[in-house]
């Protein structure tokens, strides 16, 4: 990137952000998990300009940044909500720390009783500094960009605030990064990006099992990920997913059926079933599946017009949810070790067969698309409603139309779907995977905010 690039960045910040006023309040902290404030009579809610920022310039470092294939982004994005969340949350009377809910997450720092702090500057401190620490590898063009917004989000965010208020809101923001990043270390992923394709990983052998695939042929991709330690604990031992069909390879087979279900469909797609399958592809390059919705959530918190605390709320949820369905999704896909629709078709139906999209580097079953959208689907539909109507914006830069969804089932159903649709998956993979993020989803929902 190029200073010219840097200083647009930055330009376009200055133009977007709303110059918001310090929250005069003092407010003491309550007892772990819960939140006390003096006096809400005369509070204005900041609105959501400061996380929506840090999450479109997350979604451009997902996209640049080396080794953040989609749970490490999922992880990353986990992180940002979750530290977005507790820098802003005792702003809140009915707001709940997730200190103590979630796995492992303890002794979260809280602000000094009986100051005052302006909740804007905290989250902008929490987010930059929390993206600083987990894209540590960031290009120097990327490095500069985050601390210009972060300097600009500051200068924006001071007008009419003493300078101990600033500093004390700087200090805390920076504060819950630290004990977030501290806990994040423990999880078994933090460096994710830098080993993606471990070479002391050696996949099990046989007629059913993954191989590598065209065009590549690359090595597992994160076979170990499934290890992770999961954000929300399950209230009751995780449960197997519904067994896939047995290997087979006669005709009459349900598992071969499945398979020529696939290869019959990409024969035929329809243009609008190539649409899909191209629009939910979101492969390498891209701000991934977790990215897209992220970037959904930071649509729909614009457009809703939510505040500070009620989006931060939102991404904390949406963060964890993908978060953790990436974490089931891949222990299953290691579990099974499933082979791809394009080994299976081409060994036993048509030896020339290609799928549509590039067949991603991991085994089949269960299906990361449908996960990621199933979980972060039900969190949606939780927070709006189920019959709750939009239309999505992400992709229109890259050429395609918006894409309107009556619900969200039916963007969980379509984004299942198109993995079909591309030839990379077997049915089973994506109503399975989409089950198993909605129980992820519920999970999520469970907790206090």
């Amino acid at each position: 990137m190029t200073i010219y690039s840097v200083r647009s960045w930055c330009t376009f910040l200055f133009l977007s952000l709303i110059v918001a006023a310090c929250n005069k309040e003092e407010q003491a902290p309550a007892p772990e998990n819960t939140i006390a404030v003096t006096d809400l009579s005369a509070r204005t809610h900041a609105d959501a300009s400061i996380p929506v920022s840090w999450y479109q310039l997350e979604f451009k470092l997902i996209k640049e940044t080396p080794g953040f294939t989609p749970p490490v982004a999922a992880r990353a994005l986990a992180y940002t909500g979750i530290a977005l969340h507790e820098a802003v949350v005792w702003s809140d009377r009915n707001g709940h720390s997730l200190s103590g809910q979630l796995n492992g997450l303890y002794n979260v720092p809280r602000p000094e009783r009986g100051k005052r702090y302006n909740w804007e500057i905290a989250a902008n401190s929490a987010m930059a500094d929390i993206i600083t620490r987990l894209y540590p590898n960031v290009n120097a063009a990327n490095a500069a960009v985050i601390k210009a917004q972060d300097s600009l989000n500051l200068v924006n965010l001071s007008g009419g605030c003493d300078q101990d208020e600033v500093n004390r809101s700087v200090n805390f923001g920076k504060q819950i990064s630290a004990a977030i990043y501290a806990w994040s270390a423990t999880d078994g992923g933090k460096d994710g990006y830098l080993n993606g394709f471990p070479t002391d990983y050696v996949p099990p052998t046989g007629p059913a099992f993954w191989v590598p695939t065209p065009p590549a042929f690359q090595r597992a991709l994160l076979p170990y990920w499934g290890n992770n330690r999961l954000l929300v604990k399950p209230r009751y031992p995780e449960t197997a997913p519904v067994q896939h069909p047995v290997f087979s390879t006669d005709t009459a087979s349900a598992f071969y059926k499945a398979a020529y279900y696939v290869y019959n469909k990409v024969n035929t797609l329809t243009p609008e079933e190539n649409t899909i399958a191209l629009y939910w592809a979101d492969g390498g390059g891209t701000f991934t599946p977790p990215g897209h919705l992220l970037a959904i959530t930071a649509q729909l918190v614009t457009d809703q017009g939510l505040n500070l605390t009620e989006s931060a709320k939102l991404f904390a949820q949406a963060g964890i949810s993908v978060n953790d369905a990436g974490i089931v999704c891949w222990k299953y896909k290691y579990k099974y070790n499933l082979l791809r629709p394009i080994t299976y078709i081409q060994r036993h139906i048509n030896a020339g067969w290609g799928s549509l999209i590039a067949t991603p580097p991991f085994p089949s079953y269960t299906s990361g698309h449908a996960s990621f959208t199933g979980a972060a689907g039900t969190v949606l539909a939780g927070y709006f409603g189920n019959a709750y109507a939009f239309t999505d914006h992400q992709k229109v830069a890259e050429g395609f139309a918006p894409r309107a969804f009556a619900n969200f089932q039916q963007m969980i159903d379509e984004a299942s779907i198109s993995r079909i649709y591309g030839g990379i998956h077997y049915q089973f993979d994506s109503e399975v995977g989409a089950q198993t993020g909605r129980e992820v989803g519920l999970r999520v929902l469970s907790l206090r905010y």
